[in-house]
């Protein structure tokens, strides 16, 4: 049985984030250089806990007797099963290149671990497969809008040396629920599984480019968000923060290019940094006016106001439309332009 350790109070909230904290293992050339705290979840509720205060999320994260890091223990599930680990190679001649093996893996995560409420966002972050189709149908569910990062949903393990491939996303028993999914993440490397024409009929698509930004796909249209300048020490969990930040830009009731290129600026800021990465309290600050200082000058015409509901308010992501994407560019490339002024005084770039 597995040991609830929660005492968040109230049950209703805004935002409950699935996924296992993990163990992560760098090696370069061969040998160990960090141990970090891991897994989607752990990356998502950094960059939520950074922009948002108090953080509005509920965690549901299962972990070991060996878990090794300093996590609010209202966010965790115990279990007897170890923690997960995860060992992650780089070569020093090709850093964008990791060969990432699962080496152990904790228990799943049951719809019967799922807090008895109802959220306004869900986001299903699993890493090593411990997102179960049941319990995302159970996230689906619970909350009004529901993101998910496609890598908990394709991964594959080799039962020799836990070495991570990919499957495609129709071949799992996930993909029937894409129509009642608002948000599908997936990386570039990830796209060619998810099958991104045929997913983007049932969902919105977002898929991170790395140095390229990233680039949200819709029924009717899509949209290049422009990236951030970073140099690149640890690619690990540069998704994970992006969709911390994605998620948390709406939130803020950003349209969502601009929550998106919130989402490029937190993921440049974790690929500078090994694990789980500190964020300067005053750039994020800084960051926060001049979006919201965007928001405020943005007038959209009175027809799109009506039609579409992009802002966090409304929680209507999957009604994007071609038309708003298309009005708020030029917008967005501004926004992008006055937050790489903003980081000349810093020195994460």
């Amino acid at each position: 049985m597995v040991q609830v350790d929660d005492d968040d109070g109230d049950a209703r909230g805004w935002c409950v984030v699935v996924g296992n904290y993990c163990h992560d293992v760098l090696f370069r050339d061969g040998a160990a250089v960090g141990e970090t705290l891991g897994g989607a979840a752990a990356f998502v509720s950094n960059v939520l806990d950074a922009l948002l205060s108090p953080s509005p999320a509920r965690y549901v994260a299962k972990v070991g007797p060996d878990f090794a890091h300093s996590v609010p223990r209202s966010r965790l599930l115990s279990s007897p099963s170890p923690t997960t680990l995860f060992h992650a190679h780089f070569h020093s001649r090709h850093h964008d290149r990791r060969l990432l093996r699962r080496v152990r893996a904790c228990d799943p995560i049951f719809p019967s671990d799922l807090p008895d409420a109802r959220f306004s966002l869900g986001l299903a972050v699993g890493v090593a497969g411990e997102i179960l189709p049941e319990t995302l149908e159970c996230i689906v569910g619970a909350c009004d809008v529901t993101f998910v990062d496609v890598q908990g949903l394709i991964r594959s393990f080799d039962p020799a040396d836990g070495a991570v491939g990919l499957v495609p996303l129709r071949a799992t028993p996930f993909f029937r629920l894409l129509p009642r999914i608002a948000l599908l993440k997936a990386s570039s490397e990830e796209a060619p599984f998810v099958g991104v024409e045929e997913a983007r009929r049932r969902c919105c698509v977002v898929v991170t480019e790395g140095e390229n930004g990233c680039r949200i796909y819709t029924r009717e249209g899509e949209l290049r968000v422009p990236p951030f300048p970073a140099v690149q020490v640890d690619p690990t969990g540069a998704g994970d923060s992006f969709l911390g930040g994605l998620a948390a830009g709406l939130m803020w009731g950003l349209p969502v290019p601009d929550a998106a290129l919130l989402g490029n600026f937190c993921g440049a800021l974790t690929v500078g940094q090994i694990g789980i990465p500190k964020f300067d309290p005053a750039l994020l600050q800084n960051v926060k006016q001049l979006l919201e200082g965007r928001k405020s000058q943005q007038k959209l015409p009175r027809r799109l106001a009506a039609d579409t509901r992009l802002t966090w308010t409304t929680t209507r992501i999957t009604i994007l439309c071609e038309s708003l994407f298309f009005e708020l560019l030029s917008s967005t490339e501004l926004t992008f332009s006055e937050l790489k002024q903003s980081q000349d005084n810093f020195s994460y770039f």
